[in-house]
């Protein structure tokens, strides 16, 4: 005989947190990173290669670039 069945979408760990809660554990984990020097902090090249890879990747989308001068300087 087996235990008692748990449904399959049952809601635990993080999934079963509000959004709130969630938040907060992660900018715990992020400052913890950062007292201890091992978080990634971007140096100016790597913030600017990341852009230039960025932007290379969205201007290959012609429909996307297309639709963008279309609607020219709105707001």
């Amino acid at each position: 005989m087996s235990g008692p069945r748990r449904s399959s979408s049952s809601r635990r760990g993080f999934a079963g947190m509000t959004d709130q809660r969630q938040r907060q554990i992660a900018a715990e984990g992020g400052r913890a990173a950062h007292e201890q020097g091992t978080a990634h902090e971007f140096s100016t090249s790597e913030a600017r290669q990341a852009g230039q890879k960025g932007g290379e990747a969205v201007s290959r989308d012609r429909s996307h670039m297309a639709a963008i001068g279309r609607r020219g300087g709105e707001r």
